[in-house]
């Protein structure tokens, strides 16, 4: 029997969210029910509602979550009702070329639920990323539930779900951040601060971070940056050079999506060095290179998909350092909202007044 939740919804380009009342059909085949319990404000739901994705309106915006399952379809093994999970929006499918050759992280056909929920006019939802979240509870494909440890709380849990996950991978499995390296983080947004945190975990030894903020810049320190460039005074590309021997960093992240600064991150990096796109762009811009650096460098130019992870060999391993002490998840968290607040969220990650604002159900 489908139930009827609140949840957020973006109904038309730029205008603002709204909340309404969402009908959650009962899980089919391969489909779970999850009763969320928190959900972070990610940049993406704001570029949902702007149009930035695509246009298939109305959405049901949020999807960095966590919670617990609450109702299963049939076939469904991976998860049991009562689980304590994170959503991811790779649910990888085991049958596509990438899947096949064992590259899983590169999934080419992920899953999400079948059925649609809808308004209770009957109008079908867009839910974001495959989740749509900002709801009291939400329908996904049972693939995008992945186990975790219930002793983390859920406010620091679902930032696994999208941006904190996506910079952390972008260093550690994408850019293969090693012992000793030097790793410069461009944009001190939160992908680029996870990307710190992850450059710290995997035992970089000078990381710097860059941004045009001093305020995220200070918050970047608190995740593990070594030094610090405000690239709007000063050159970044010179002053990583000065702190890396002359050289450039070994691994350089752009954590933006601005073909400028993915240059500057081509030129920062060192000989044979590695350059990683986490930031994403928009459709409209280019970007041209010299052609002869991009040989005469060598190294690595790579784009890093949700840094490159499995999210069930990845969001268990991430929350056991978060239970350990390793990874500091609350840090992320500049404030708790509610269902209605996620229109002025939106508003202070425009002002860069917070890392992540998380609602909690």
């Amino acid at each position: 029997m489908s139930q009827e939740v609140r949840g957020i919804i973006a109904k038309a380009k730029g205008e603002p969210v709204s909340m309404e009342t969402i009908v959650i059909p009962d899980p089919g085949p391969g489909e779970a029910v999850v009763e969320i319990q928190a959900c972070g404000v990610c940049h993406t739901d704001l570029h949902y509602r702007e149009g930035g994705i695509n246009d298939e309106f109305p959405f049901l915006l949020g999807h960095e979550a966590a919670g617990v399952v609450e109702s299963i379809g049939e076939g469904v093994t991976n998860v049991e009702v009562g689980d304590y999970v994170v959503l991811n929006w790779r649910a990888v499918c085991g049958n596509c070329r990438a899947c096949k050759r064992g590259e899983a992280q590169y999934c080419f056909d992920t899953h999400n639920a079948a059925q649609k929920m809808t308004l209770t006019d009957g109008t079908e939802l867009s839910p974001a990323l495959g989740i749509g979240a900002f709801c009291e509870k939400t329908l996904v494909h049972s693939g995008q539930c992945t186990k975790v440890d219930p002793k983390a709380p859920a406010t620091a849990a679902g930032l696994l779900g999208c941006g904190v996950m996506a910079g952390i991978g972008a260093a550690i499995n994408t850019g293969q951040v090693t012992r000793g390296q030097s790793v410069a983080v461009f944009g001190c947004g939160g992908v680029g601060d996870a990307a710190i945190a992850g450059a710290k975990l995997a035992g970089a030894s000078t990381i710097i971070a860059v941004d045009i903020d001093d305020r995220k810049l200070e918050w970047a320190k608190g995740f593990g940056a070594t030094h610090t460039c405000n690239s709007s005074n000063v050159d970044p590309v010179e002053y990583i050079q000065s702190v890396t021997d002359g050289n450039g960093a070994d691994v350089c992240i752009e954590a933006i999506g601005h073909p400028a600064v993915y240059k500057q991150c081509f030129e920062a990096r060192d000989l044979a060095g590695t350059v990683v796109l986490v930031g994403v762009p928009n459709p409209e811009m280019t970007i041209e290179l010299p052609f002869i650096e991009v040989f005469g460098r060598g190294g690595s130019l790579k784009s890093s998909w949700y840094g490159d992870c499995l999210p069930e060999r990845d969001f268990p391993m991430l929350i056991d350092l978060y239970l350990q002490g390793r990874l500091d998840l609350d840090g992320f968290v500049s404030e708790e909202i509610g269902l209605g607040d996620v229109e002025e969220a939106f508003h202070k990650m425009e002002r860069g007044e917070v890392l992540r604002s998380v609602v909690v159900l």
